[in-house]
């Protein structure tokens, strides 16, 4: 299965003329916001949070059918009705709590720009829905169609969810695409007959399998390859090369690297800051994962550019690739930094722990080899990066 950028055709053999969203892991970063409720919850009964379950457990799975699994899975004293009772109030608050996912107000806000109809489909109640997106300031006003799993026949994988939106909105289901991160939606989106884009979460890997296109996030969506707006912001993809090279700079760890990477760059773009902060090893940082807002959310990956600081020093200048290191066939995100203000060292802040906050995003990487480029590449992203951070739209404050 292709990326965005080697998807070809689309233009010529479907005109889309509607979008419809999944929300959870496409539009919002639900996970991360409610990270640690239910381990919280089970600890109310005596019981341990399995994580090894947990891992690849309920992606895009309705209320009720999470509910079943989790009363099973923990043999709990309690019926649906009761846990759902007790447990809905805890991620009611945790949910507006909840960030949009990298380049989903970007796409959003374009398409509603460009008046391209849009619709909101998850396995949700719809209750749960308005809440998640109640913070999100012109999302409601945004969808001409917002629908939960309670208002059709049955959820994802089934397809009446997306051929209700369709119907709502008035387009054909050959005219829609679905933007998916679960396999259950993508099997939807194919049950409806309509073309889907998929962003998978963990462990999600046969979206790769069935979805007409996967991405690594929102960011990489290029809309005229379905025939929809070109983006008029500054990101264009032009140029490519291989993020190979940038890794083989940012760590001595070569032969940990699998994939080569494809890189697509001509501008930079401003996104919503993206903080992580982690202990600052040989160029990489490790991740702290203590807490829901220290990690990064599933959809970075690539090349990204931001502010880096240490204790109370001064804010420093970072460039800083995002990819899955496969080792051992297991498959972890790697974070490797690159200094480039003239006056860091490294070695200033090994082992030290480090904040980093990404404020600007270069390009998109896909998994497929190409001959190497030149290293002197590398400066040029450098120079990108150190331009960039010296204007207004990319600064930060600690």
């Amino acid at each position: 299965m292709s990326c965005c950028y080697e998807f070809k055709g689309c233009n010529e053999e479907t005109k889309i003329s509607a979008v419809i969203f999944d929300l959870d892991g496409t539009l919002l970063d639900t996970e991360r916001a409610t990270r640690g409720v239910l381990n919280g919850f089970l600890a109310k009964y005596g019981k341990e949070l399995d994580k090894e379950k947990e891992e690849k457990k309920r992606v895009g799975m309705t209320q009720q059918e999470s509910v079943d699994v989790i009363l099973k899975d923990y043999e709990l004293p309690l019926t649906p009705e009761q846990f759902i009772k007790e447990i809905t109030p805890l991620y009611r608050e945790r949910w507006t709590e909840a960030k949009a996912l990298p380049g989903a107000n970007r796409l959003i806000n374009h398409l509603k720009k460009n008046g391209v109809p849009m619709a909101l489909a998850s396995n949700s109640l719809r209750e749960n829905i308005d809440v998640k997106i109640s913070h999100h300031n012109g999302w409601k006003e945004s969808f001409s169609v917002i629908l939960g799993s309670d208002q059709v026949k049955s959820g994802k994988p089934s397809p009446y969810l997306f051929e209700e939106a369709a119907k709502k909105m008035g387009v054909d289901a050959s005219n829609c695409l679905v933007i998916e991160d679960s396999l259950v939606g993508v099997k939807a989106a194919n049950a409806a007959k309509m073309k889907v884009v998929a962003i998978p979460s963990r462990g999600e890997v046969d979206c790769y399998l069935l979805a007409d296109t996967v991405l690594h996030s929102l960011l990489e969506f290029q809309p005229e390859l379905w025939g929809l707006p070109p983006f008029d912001d500054c990101m264009h993809h032009t140029h490519i090369l291989d993020l190979f090279f940038i890794h083989t700079i940012f760590s001595d760890e070569t032969n940990l690297y699998n994939p080569n990477i494809c890189v697509v760059l001509d501008n930079t773009l401003p996104i919503e800051p993206i903080h992580v902060s982690g202990v600052y090893v040989s160029g990489a940082l490790h991740e702290s994962t203590e807490n829901a807002t220290g990690a990064l959310p599933g959809q970075v990956f690539g090349l990204y550019f931001g502010w880096g600081k240490v204790h109370a020093d001064r804010n420093f200048k970072i460039l800083v690739s995002i990819h899955l290191n496969h080792l051992n066939h297991v498959a972890n995100k790697r974070i490797h930094i690159c200094l480039i203000d003239p006056n860091s060292d490294d070695h200033m802040y090994e082992q030290q722990r480090m904040q980093i906050h990404l404020v600007g995003y270069i390009s998109a990487f896909d998994k497929k080899e190409l001959t190497s480029r030149e290293l002197e590449k590398l400066e040029e992203y450098k120079s990108i990066a150190r331009a960039s951070l010296d204007l207004p739209s990319f600064t930060y404050s600690f």
